[in-house]
C-alpha cells in the first residue's frame, strides 16, 4: 500500500477578473498557495487590483503551524506595492470556524500606522453539484489615520462580494458576481477631499482555477 506523500502542494487562483462600468474598467485578482505537510506549511498570497492606468496590491510570504485540525497560526512578511509601497510584519490565524465559514485574521504590525487588523470570512454554498455561490467579506481597522494611503482610524473599510460560479470541471470555473465597497469615518472623509466616492458597487467576471 502506497503513502501519501509527506510534503504536498497546491495553488489556488481564487480571483481573477475584470469589469467595465460608468466608473471605468479594471481587474483584481486574489492567489494563494502552500507548500509543506498536514502541520508546517509556507504561505504564498498576492492579492491586488488595476483601474484606470493604477496597479496596488499585496504579496505574503508566511510561515504556517497547525493550531488544531481546522486551525492554523501563521507569521510572515506582507509587501504592499503601488503609489506607496511599504513591507510589514504579519501575524494571523485562519481555518475553518463554525458552519464551515472559511475565515481569516491578520495583524500588521511596522509602518505607519504601526498596527491595522484585517478579517476575511468566505462561505461556499452549493446549488447544485456545479454550481456555487460565494459570498464574501473582508474588514479593514486602523489604531491610527494612514493619510498616505487614505485610511482613516477605526473601521477603515468592509468590502462584500457575491460571485456565482460554474464549475467546469473542479479545477476550473468561471463566474460572475458583484462586488460593493464602502469606507467609513475618516477614511471617506479623505476619499471625498481627495475626489472620490467613499462607496461604489460594480459587476464583475473571472475565471477560478487551481492545480
Amino acid at each position: 500500500m502506497e503513502h501519501a506523500p509527506t510534503i504536498n502542494r497546491y495553488l489556488l487562483v481564487d480571483q481573477f477578473e475584470g469589469w467595465n462600468n460608468a466608473h471605468g474598467s479594471g481587474q483584481a485578482w486574489a492567489v494563494k498557495g502552500w507548500w509543506g505537510s498536514d502541520t508546517h506549511r509556507l504561505w504564498l498570497r498576492a492579492e491586488g487590483q488595476r483601474e484606470n492606468s493604477r496597479s496596488e496590491g499585496s504579496i505574503d510570504l508566511l510561515y504556517g503551524q497547525a493550531t488544531g485540525p481546522w486551525w492554523e497560526a501563521v507569521a510572515g512578511i506582507r509587501h504592499e506595492h503601488g503609489p506607496q509601497p511599504r513591507s510589514r510584519a504579519a501575524f494571523g490565524l485562519q481555518g475553518l470556524s463554525p458552519y464551515r465559514l472559511e475565515t481569516r485574521l491578520n495583524a500588521l504590525v511596522g509602518g505607519t500606522p504601526r498596527l491595522a487588523l484585517e478579517a476575511e470570512v468566505e462561505y461556499s454554498l452549493l446549488l447544485s453539484n456545479r454550481l456555487i455561490l460565494q459570498p464574501s467579506l473582508h474588514a479593514t481597522a486602523l489604531l491610527r489615520d494612514d493619510t498616505v494611503h487614505g485610511q482613516g482610524r477605526g473601521l477603515a473599510s468592509v468590502e462584500g462580494g457575491l460571485r456565482l460560479r460554474y464549475e467546469i470541471s473542479r479545477r476550473f470555473a468561471p463566474y460572475l458576481g458583484v462586488v460593493h465597497e464602502r469606507q467609513f469615518g475618516r477614511s471617506a472623509d479623505l476619499a471625498r477631499d481627495d475626489g472620490q466616492a467613499p462607496q461604489h458597487t460594480r459587476w464583475v467576471a473571472g475565471l477560478r482555477f487551481w492545480f
